[in-house]
Protein backbone atom coordinates (compact mmCIF):
# COMPACT_ATOMS: atom_id res chain seq x y z
CA UNK A 1 0.00 0.00 0.00
CA UNK A 2 1.40 3.63 -0.81
CA UNK A 3 1.98 5.52 2.06
CA UNK A 4 1.88 9.24 1.43
CA UNK A 5 3.65 11.38 3.91
CA UNK A 6 2.96 14.58 4.86
CA UNK A 7 4.53 17.58 3.52
CA UNK A 8 7.50 18.42 5.59
CA UNK A 9 7.89 22.17 6.00
CA UNK A 10 11.78 23.84 5.88
CA UNK A 11 12.29 25.23 9.33
CA UNK A 12 13.74 28.98 8.46
CA UNK A 13 17.79 29.32 9.92
CA UNK A 14 16.54 31.99 12.13
CA UNK A 15 14.16 30.26 13.75
CA UNK A 16 16.64 27.38 14.46
CA UNK A 17 19.46 29.94 15.64
CA UNK A 18 16.35 31.17 18.23
CA UNK A 19 15.66 27.19 19.08
CA UNK A 20 19.61 26.85 19.34
CA UNK A 21 19.58 29.52 21.68
CA UNK A 22 17.34 27.53 23.82
CA UNK A 23 18.44 24.59 23.47
CA UNK A 24 21.35 25.17 25.85
CA UNK A 25 19.53 26.43 28.71
CA UNK A 26 18.05 23.34 31.17
CA UNK A 27 14.91 23.54 32.56
CA UNK A 28 14.61 24.06 36.58
CA UNK A 29 11.72 21.75 37.60
CA UNK A 30 11.05 22.72 41.43
CA UNK A 31 9.71 19.48 42.86
CA UNK A 32 5.77 19.76 43.68
CA UNK A 33 3.83 18.87 46.67
CA UNK A 34 0.62 18.12 44.94
CA UNK A 35 -0.27 15.70 41.65
CA UNK A 36 -1.35 17.07 38.24
CA UNK A 37 -4.95 16.41 37.73
CA UNK A 38 -6.12 14.83 34.52
CA UNK A 39 -10.00 14.76 33.60
CA UNK A 40 -10.62 11.43 35.87
CA UNK A 41 -8.14 10.38 38.27
CA UNK A 42 -6.46 12.60 41.08
CA UNK A 43 -4.17 11.60 44.02
CA UNK A 44 -0.57 9.99 44.61
CA UNK A 45 -0.20 6.74 43.47
CA UNK A 46 1.62 3.95 46.08
CA UNK A 47 5.22 3.17 45.52
CA UNK A 48 5.99 -0.29 44.08
CA UNK A 49 9.25 -1.88 42.78
CA UNK A 50 10.09 -1.55 39.22
CA UNK A 51 11.49 -4.43 37.22
CA UNK A 52 14.73 -2.52 36.77
CA UNK A 53 15.54 -2.92 40.38
CA UNK A 54 15.37 -6.60 39.83
CA UNK A 55 17.16 -6.70 36.19
CA UNK A 56 18.56 -3.39 34.44
CA UNK A 57 17.69 -4.16 31.06
CA UNK A 58 15.85 -2.03 28.25
CA UNK A 59 14.52 -4.00 24.98
CA UNK A 60 15.39 -1.77 22.03
CA UNK A 61 13.98 -1.92 18.80
CA UNK A 62 15.71 0.83 16.25
CA UNK A 63 15.74 2.22 12.78
CA UNK A 64 18.80 3.53 13.12
CA UNK A 65 21.67 2.12 11.65
CA UNK A 66 23.83 -0.15 14.16
CA UNK A 67 27.66 0.63 14.68
CA UNK A 68 30.21 -2.49 14.55
CA UNK A 69 29.87 -6.39 14.70
CA UNK A 70 30.40 -7.27 17.28
CA UNK A 71 27.78 -4.03 18.74
CA UNK A 72 30.43 -1.10 20.19
CA UNK A 73 29.85 2.28 21.22
CA UNK A 74 27.28 4.56 20.32
CA UNK A 75 25.55 0.97 19.19
CA UNK A 76 23.49 2.96 17.02
CA UNK A 77 24.03 6.02 14.65
CA UNK A 78 21.74 8.73 13.33
CA UNK A 79 21.79 7.07 10.16
CA UNK A 80 18.92 5.11 9.22
CA UNK A 81 19.68 1.31 8.81
CA UNK A 82 18.16 -1.19 6.67
CA UNK A 83 14.55 -2.20 8.42
CA UNK A 84 14.07 -3.13 11.74
CA UNK A 85 16.97 -3.75 14.64
CA UNK A 86 16.39 -5.39 18.15
CA UNK A 87 18.76 -5.66 20.82
CA UNK A 88 18.58 -5.96 24.93
CA UNK A 89 20.72 -3.38 25.93
CA UNK A 90 21.95 -4.11 29.37
CA UNK A 91 22.00 -0.39 31.76
CA UNK A 92 24.15 0.47 34.94
CA UNK A 93 21.58 1.21 37.76
CA UNK A 94 22.02 4.46 39.92
CA UNK A 95 23.21 4.47 43.16
CA UNK A 96 20.43 4.06 45.75
CA UNK A 97 22.66 5.34 48.23
CA UNK A 98 22.54 8.75 49.99
CA UNK A 99 25.75 9.92 47.90
CA UNK A 100 24.41 8.71 45.08
CA UNK A 101 21.29 10.39 45.39
CA UNK A 102 23.51 13.71 45.57
CA UNK A 103 26.00 13.15 42.81
CA UNK A 104 22.91 12.33 40.64
CA UNK A 105 21.66 15.57 40.68
CA UNK A 106 24.55 17.25 38.47
CA UNK A 107 25.37 13.88 36.72
CA UNK A 108 23.10 10.94 34.68
CA UNK A 109 21.69 8.25 37.11
CA UNK A 110 21.61 5.95 34.27
CA UNK A 111 24.05 4.57 31.71
CA UNK A 112 24.24 2.07 29.04
CA UNK A 113 26.72 -0.72 30.28
CA UNK A 114 26.59 -2.98 26.89
CA UNK A 115 24.82 -4.24 23.67
CA UNK A 116 25.78 -7.97 23.78
CA UNK A 117 24.17 -7.84 20.00
CA UNK A 118 22.12 -6.86 17.69
CA UNK A 119 19.56 -8.76 15.36
CA UNK A 120 18.56 -7.22 12.24
CA UNK A 121 16.27 -7.73 9.79
CA UNK A 122 12.89 -10.00 9.31
CA UNK A 123 13.50 -11.42 12.54
CA UNK A 124 13.68 -8.33 14.37
CA UNK A 125 10.36 -7.96 15.34
CA UNK A 126 9.45 -11.48 16.19
CA UNK A 127 12.62 -11.66 18.52
CA UNK A 128 11.56 -8.89 20.14
CA UNK A 129 8.35 -10.27 20.70
CA UNK A 130 9.72 -13.49 22.69
CA UNK A 131 11.75 -11.36 24.70
CA UNK A 132 9.23 -9.28 26.32
CA UNK A 133 7.13 -12.50 26.34
CA UNK A 134 4.34 -12.90 28.95
CA UNK A 135 5.18 -9.30 30.11
CA UNK A 136 3.05 -5.51 29.27
CA UNK A 137 5.21 -3.22 27.81
CA UNK A 138 6.06 0.00 27.95
CA UNK A 139 7.35 1.38 24.91
CA UNK A 140 9.26 5.26 25.06
CA UNK A 141 9.57 6.85 21.82
CA UNK A 142 11.56 9.84 21.90
CA UNK A 143 11.19 12.96 20.26
CA UNK A 144 14.01 15.32 18.17
CA UNK A 145 17.42 15.74 18.74
CA UNK A 146 18.12 12.71 20.47
CA UNK A 147 20.97 10.24 20.64
CA UNK A 148 20.41 6.43 21.09
CA UNK A 149 22.33 6.88 24.40
CA UNK A 150 20.31 9.79 25.36
CA UNK A 151 17.00 8.32 24.62
CA UNK A 152 18.25 4.90 26.41
CA UNK A 153 18.81 6.79 29.57
CA UNK A 154 15.16 8.72 29.26
CA UNK A 155 13.20 5.58 28.78
CA UNK A 156 15.22 4.32 31.80
CA UNK A 157 14.48 7.61 33.96
CA UNK A 158 10.73 7.24 33.20
CA UNK A 159 9.95 3.57 34.00
CA UNK A 160 12.18 3.82 37.04
CA UNK A 161 10.35 6.85 37.61
CA UNK A 162 6.28 5.27 37.16
CA UNK A 163 7.91 1.85 38.98
CA UNK A 164 6.88 0.16 35.68
CA UNK A 165 6.66 -4.00 36.73
CA UNK A 166 7.00 -5.22 33.09
CA UNK A 167 9.14 -5.18 30.27
CA UNK A 168 10.74 -1.60 29.72
CA UNK A 169 11.31 -1.28 25.74
CA UNK A 170 12.51 2.05 23.67
CA UNK A 171 11.47 2.59 20.20
CA UNK A 172 14.58 4.92 18.64
CA UNK A 173 14.21 6.42 15.23
CA UNK A 174 17.35 8.00 13.22
CA UNK A 175 17.57 11.82 14.84
CA UNK A 176 20.64 13.17 13.77
CA UNK A 177 20.49 14.53 17.41
CA UNK A 178 21.24 17.84 15.55
CA UNK A 179 19.62 21.58 16.42
CA UNK A 180 19.80 22.43 12.76
CA UNK A 181 18.31 19.11 11.27
CA UNK A 182 14.56 19.41 12.29
CA UNK A 183 13.55 18.73 9.14
CA UNK A 184 15.75 15.62 8.85
CA UNK A 185 14.58 13.97 12.36
CA UNK A 186 10.91 14.67 10.95
CA UNK A 187 11.21 12.88 7.58
CA UNK A 188 13.43 9.99 9.49
CA UNK A 189 10.50 9.71 12.15
CA UNK A 190 7.88 9.58 10.04
CA UNK A 191 10.08 7.03 7.44
CA UNK A 192 10.04 4.65 10.70
CA UNK A 193 6.49 4.42 10.49
CA UNK A 194 6.14 0.64 8.43
CA UNK A 195 9.11 -0.95 10.86
CA UNK A 196 6.83 0.40 14.18
CA UNK A 197 4.09 -0.80 12.88
CA UNK A 198 5.74 -4.71 12.01
CA UNK A 199 6.67 -4.44 15.80
CA UNK A 200 3.86 -3.56 17.26
CA UNK A 201 1.27 -6.26 14.88
CA UNK A 202 4.41 -8.89 16.03
CA UNK A 203 3.29 -8.01 19.51
CA UNK A 204 0.15 -8.14 18.81
CA UNK A 205 0.00 -11.12 17.42
CA UNK A 206 1.97 -12.87 20.63
CA UNK A 207 -0.12 -15.30 22.74
CA UNK A 208 2.08 -13.58 25.51
CA UNK A 209 -1.67 -11.57 26.09
CA UNK A 210 0.70 -8.41 27.65
CA UNK A 211 -0.20 -4.85 27.16
CA UNK A 212 1.01 -2.60 25.06
CA UNK A 213 1.96 0.73 26.71
CA UNK A 214 3.26 3.55 24.97
CA UNK A 215 4.63 7.28 25.68
CA UNK A 216 6.09 9.20 23.34
CA UNK A 217 7.16 12.47 23.29
CA UNK A 218 7.69 15.78 21.32
CA UNK A 219 7.84 14.99 17.26
CA UNK A 220 7.75 10.82 18.46
CA UNK A 221 4.63 11.43 19.22
CA UNK A 222 4.05 12.40 14.98
CA UNK A 223 4.92 8.61 14.56
CA UNK A 224 3.38 7.10 17.10
CA UNK A 225 -0.13 8.92 16.14
CA UNK A 226 0.37 7.84 12.12
CA UNK A 227 1.88 4.35 13.25
CA UNK A 228 -1.70 3.27 15.70
CA UNK A 229 -3.81 4.91 12.79
CA UNK A 230 -1.92 2.44 10.52
CA UNK A 231 -1.78 -0.08 12.91
CA UNK A 232 -5.60 -0.22 13.40
CA UNK A 233 -6.62 0.58 9.44
CA UNK A 234 -4.73 -2.65 8.48
CA UNK A 235 -5.02 -4.66 11.58
CA UNK A 236 -8.17 -4.26 13.19
CA UNK A 237 -9.72 -4.26 16.33
CA UNK A 238 -8.03 -7.23 17.52
CA UNK A 239 -4.39 -5.95 17.54
CA UNK A 240 -5.86 -2.39 18.95
CA UNK A 241 -7.34 -4.05 21.75
CA UNK A 242 -3.56 -4.75 23.07
CA UNK A 243 -2.85 -1.54 23.04
CA UNK A 244 -3.29 -0.13 26.41
CA UNK A 245 -2.24 3.24 27.26
CA UNK A 246 -1.30 5.77 24.90
CA UNK A 247 0.00 8.94 26.31
CA UNK A 248 1.45 12.05 24.16
CA UNK A 249 3.90 14.09 26.16
CA UNK A 250 4.30 17.41 24.73
CA UNK A 251 3.45 16.31 20.86
CA UNK A 252 5.11 18.29 18.13
CA UNK A 253 2.11 17.45 16.00
CA UNK A 254 0.05 20.26 13.67
CA UNK A 255 -2.76 21.14 15.52
CA UNK A 256 -4.69 20.26 12.29
CA UNK A 257 -2.88 17.25 11.64
CA UNK A 258 -3.28 15.85 15.32
CA UNK A 259 -7.15 16.59 14.56
CA UNK A 260 -7.58 14.63 11.74
CA UNK A 261 -5.07 12.02 13.32
CA UNK A 262 -7.18 11.37 15.84
CA UNK A 263 -10.61 11.49 14.22
CA UNK A 264 -9.09 8.14 12.54
CA UNK A 265 -8.66 6.17 16.06
CA UNK A 266 -12.18 5.73 16.44
CA UNK A 267 -13.30 4.45 19.92
CA UNK A 268 -9.64 3.99 20.34
CA UNK A 269 -9.29 7.57 21.02
CA UNK A 270 -9.98 6.98 24.46
CA UNK A 271 -6.87 5.45 25.15
CA UNK A 272 -4.95 8.61 24.29
CA UNK A 273 -3.74 10.53 27.05
CA UNK A 274 -2.03 14.18 26.10
CA UNK A 275 0.25 16.20 28.94
CA UNK A 276 -0.26 19.64 27.05
CA UNK A 277 1.40 22.89 28.57
CA UNK A 278 0.68 26.70 27.29
CA UNK A 279 4.22 27.96 27.87
CA UNK A 280 6.15 24.97 26.38
CA UNK A 281 8.82 26.88 24.67
CA UNK A 282 10.32 24.70 22.70
CA UNK A 283 6.42 23.81 21.26
CA UNK A 284 6.30 27.54 20.92
CA UNK A 285 9.42 27.60 18.68
CA UNK A 286 8.83 24.63 16.91
CA UNK A 287 4.84 26.24 15.82
CA UNK A 288 6.63 29.36 14.82
CA UNK A 289 9.18 27.48 12.74
CA UNK A 290 5.56 25.59 10.83
CA UNK A 291 4.22 28.54 9.70
CA UNK A 292 2.76 29.87 13.02
CA UNK A 293 0.36 26.85 13.46
CA UNK A 294 -0.25 25.82 17.51
CA UNK A 295 1.00 22.83 17.99
CA UNK A 296 -1.41 20.63 20.19
CA UNK A 297 1.22 20.39 22.87
CA UNK A 298 0.36 23.62 23.27
CA UNK A 299 -3.16 23.99 22.56
CA UNK A 300 -5.86 24.82 25.13
CA UNK A 301 -7.14 21.80 27.01
CA UNK A 302 -10.56 22.69 25.84
CA UNK A 303 -9.63 22.32 22.38
CA UNK A 304 -7.89 18.90 23.09
CA UNK A 305 -11.08 17.56 25.35
CA UNK A 306 -13.38 17.91 22.29
CA UNK A 307 -11.39 15.82 20.38
CA UNK A 308 -12.36 12.80 23.02
CA UNK A 309 -8.55 12.65 24.51
CA UNK A 310 -7.93 12.59 27.77
CA UNK A 311 -5.99 15.64 29.11
CA UNK A 312 -3.48 16.79 31.52
CA UNK A 313 -2.57 20.31 31.10
CA UNK A 314 0.81 21.02 32.83
CA UNK A 315 0.66 24.33 32.58
CA UNK A 316 1.25 24.97 36.41
CA UNK A 317 3.98 22.65 36.90
CA UNK A 318 7.04 24.15 34.99
CA UNK A 319 9.46 26.09 36.38
CA UNK A 320 12.49 26.63 33.83
CA UNK A 321 12.55 28.50 30.13
CA UNK A 322 11.44 25.51 28.16
CA UNK A 323 9.04 22.84 30.04
CA UNK A 324 9.13 20.56 27.31
CA UNK A 325 10.15 17.33 29.18
CA UNK A 326 7.82 17.86 32.43
CA UNK A 327 7.36 13.78 32.26
CA UNK A 328 11.02 12.87 33.04
CA UNK A 329 11.52 16.08 35.14
CA UNK A 330 8.43 16.18 37.51
CA UNK A 331 7.51 13.24 39.45
CA UNK A 332 3.51 15.07 39.70
CA UNK A 333 3.52 14.90 35.53
CA UNK A 334 4.99 11.27 35.92
CA UNK A 335 1.87 10.15 38.26
CA UNK A 336 -0.47 11.21 35.19
CA UNK A 337 1.55 8.26 33.35
CA UNK A 338 1.56 6.49 35.90
CA UNK A 339 -2.71 6.30 36.04
CA UNK A 340 -2.98 6.07 32.62
CA UNK A 341 -1.06 3.06 32.55
CA UNK A 342 -3.15 1.61 35.54
CA UNK A 343 -6.53 2.94 34.00
CA UNK A 344 -4.91 0.20 30.69
CA UNK A 345 -4.73 -2.83 33.51
CA UNK A 346 -0.97 -3.54 33.91
CA UNK A 347 2.49 -3.18 34.24
CA UNK A 348 2.42 0.05 36.54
Amino acid sequence: MNRKMPPILPPTRRGLLRLAALSGVAALTPGLAGCVTDNLVTGAVPERQSAFDVSPVLLVATTRKPVGNPPKSPYFSSERGRGLSFAEVRLTAPDRSLLGKVSSAITDDWGVAAVPKVESGPGAAEAFAQAAFGRDVLFYVHGYRESFQSAALSAAKLSDGIRFRGASALFTWPSAAATFDYGYDRESALWSRDAFEDLLKALANSPSGGRINIVAHSMGTLLTLETLRMLRAEAGEAAMARIGAVVLAAPDIDIDLFTGGVARMGPDVAKITVISSTNDRALELSGAIAGGVVRAGAADRERLEALGVRVADASDYGGGLINHDLFLSSPDVQGVVKRAISRAGGGA
